[in-house]
């Protein structure tokens, strides 16, 4: 089936916006909910984006939304929620309701296709409450098998211009003199944000897709400790890290969530457990991932080409 138009939910965000950039470039027709339309000015740009102010949550509105479109392209996360058993109400709302509601939508206005983005770890014995609920997600979105041609994407962390996981520690190295880091030996292996928007608009035309999970990856692991170190260099404000152990760090977690949008919790430190990498190949029809180091400089510290060329040699020294 050839899709024309698509209903892009949780598209106002960093990963929903490179998204419905990347669909727009191919010409494809897309309609991006949002509770606030002012969030989503950006996307008004694009030619063939239509911004709709709408609570997905709601299932009538939902049904609305998917009315007359080809697929579904499926990305609301959350990374914070109430606790809960086995996750908490904010999780349970964000990444299970909401996957289940889209399906009943499609079904009830046959739609038959549907791009779902999780994440790399989702486990229903994950250690975190996050990867618990994710995994739960994926077996709403698989259990409309019967009448949803469905894809499922886990990516890695991931990185870009606007992203919350690089800049959150370049504003954090900037502000304070030393690195107290909870969970400094856990691996990642990030992936490019335009990269996953090009594997979801493959998806969308690939039928070989149908049916796959697939985990998105960028080309090389870290330990948490070296990106924040590279980040402290591409910064000019390379900083101590001093590795704290689980209860320090579970400890300083319990701190950070008392804040108003918590930059750590208690369960972001349960994720860190279980490594934050790819079993496989990083990205799927062997396309070649975006290195880390060719694009953070861009957006990272804005040095002067010849101290981003220092920077390089001196993190790929350090790395291998």
């Amino acid at each position: 089936m050839k899709i024309r138009e698509v209903l892009l939910v949780g598209g106002s965000g960093f990963v929903g916006s490179a998204i419905a950039n990347r669909l727009s470039e191919q010409g494809l027709r897309v309609r991006v909910p949002t509770r606030r339309r002012e969030r989503a000015r950006h996307l008004l740009l694009l030619p063939t984006v239509e911004v709709i102010e709408a609570d997905v949550h709601d299932p009538a509105t939902l049904a609305r939304l998917a009315k007359g479109v080809d697929a579904v392209v499926s990305l609301v996360g959350v990374l914070h929620s109430r606790p809960g058993t086995p996750y908490g109400p904010d999780f349970e709302r964000a990444h299970v309701s909401l996957p289940e509601k889209i399906v009943a939508a499609c079904r009830e206005q046959g739609v038959g296709r549907v791009v779902h983005i999780s994440a790399l770890g989702a486990s229903p014995d994950g250690p975190s409450e996050y990867q618990r609920s994710k995994a739960a997600g994926e077996e709403r979105i698989r259990a409309g098998a019967a009448e949803l041609a469905w894809t499922i994407l886990r990516p890695s962390v991931i990185f870009g211009p606007g992203d919350s996981f690089l800049n959150l520690f370049a504003g954090l190295v900037r502000r304070f003199p030393v690195m107290p880091l909870g969970g400094a030996k856990a691996r990642f292996q990030p992936v490019f944000v335009s990269d996953v928007a090009d594997v979801v608009a493959r998806c969308l035309e690939d039928e070989s897709s149908v049916g796959k999970t697939w985990e998105l990856a960028g080309p090389t692991v870290y330990t948490l400790r070296q990106l924040v170190e590279y980040v402290g260099d591409l910064t000019g404000c390379r900083r101590p890290v001093i590795p704290l152990p689980e209860g320090l760090a579970m400890l300083q977690a319990g701190m950070l969530e008392m804040l108003p949008g918590p930059l750590m919790s208690r369960d972001n430190v349960r994720s860190m457990k279980a490594d934050n990498i790819a079993e496989g190949a990083p990205l799927p029809w062997g396309m070649r991932p975006t290195a880390l180091e060719a694009v953070a400089p861009g957006y990272i510290g804005g040095q002067r080409p010849h101290e981003l060329l220092r920077v390089f040699r001196e993190f790929k020294r350090r790395h291998h």
